[in-house]
């Protein structure tokens, strides 16, 4: 089990990355929009059975690995440091699309609807590139199972990019009706997320192997 430290900064990363606008946000945004909110909730149960699926194969590959190659680490924590700097750059950079900007979908039925939204999170690289990169780093095999830790963790993610994506998805008419009305929000939104990725990406670069 981690730590109550590490627990909680790996989640701090796993609501930044929910946070960032990438495929899932888009497709779950866009079509709460234009089939309602139950299509996006359907949606995202597919979603959530795409973090189960790579939770569970992160799990028992890093178990491998960190048996096998303890030294694997340093090159993990540089490779998951510079894709945090480039998720604050995608933040911030100019003419960066919003995911509130809507694409026209047609309707679909509710398996339709689940097997897009596991679809769109197996294809989604930047889960890929953080399971394989980023959740290495906050388990330590002198801690206890480094399986068990890998799967607490996993959990921690899956569990909060659902919360988060649920509430979004619900809520993805008024949220985009509010930062129409206020884009200065919406960019103070994305320079704040920006700044968080990249100090992280600081402190995991600069960061002493366990």
């Amino acid at each position: 089990m981690p730590d109550p430290q590490t627990l909680l900064a790996f989640a701090a990363i796993a609501l930044g990355m929910v946070l960032t606008p990438g495929p899932n946000m888009v497709y779950l945004v866009s079509r709460s929009l234009c089939q309602g909110r139950k299509a996006g909730l359907i949606s995202l149960g597919g979603v959530a059975l795409g973090f189960v699926v790579y939770m569970l194969c992160a799990a028992f590959g890093i178990t491998a690995l960190v048996l096998a190659v303890p030294y694997a680490y340093d090159a993990i924590r540089i490779a998951g440091a510079l894709y945090l700097l480039w998720l604050a750059w995608q933040a911030v950079r100019p003419g960066g699309r919003s995911p509130f900007q809507v694409r026209d979908l047609p309707k679909d039925g509710a398996r339709k609807l689940f097997l897009m939204g596991f679809l769109t999170n197996l294809l989604n690289p930047k889960i890929a590139v953080m399971y394989l990169s980023l959740l290495p780093q906050f388990i330590d095999p002198a801690a206890g199972s480094v399986l068990g830790q890998a799967l607490v963790l996993g959990a921690t993610q899956t569990l909060i990019s659902v919360l988060v994506n649920a509430l979004i998805a619900i809520s993805a008419g008024s949220i985009a009706l509010f930062l129409t009305r206020r884009p200065s929000v919406a960019a103070v939104q994305r320079w704040m997320m920006g700044t968080v990725l990249a100090g992280l990406a600081v402190r995991m670069a600069t960061e002493a192997r366990r």
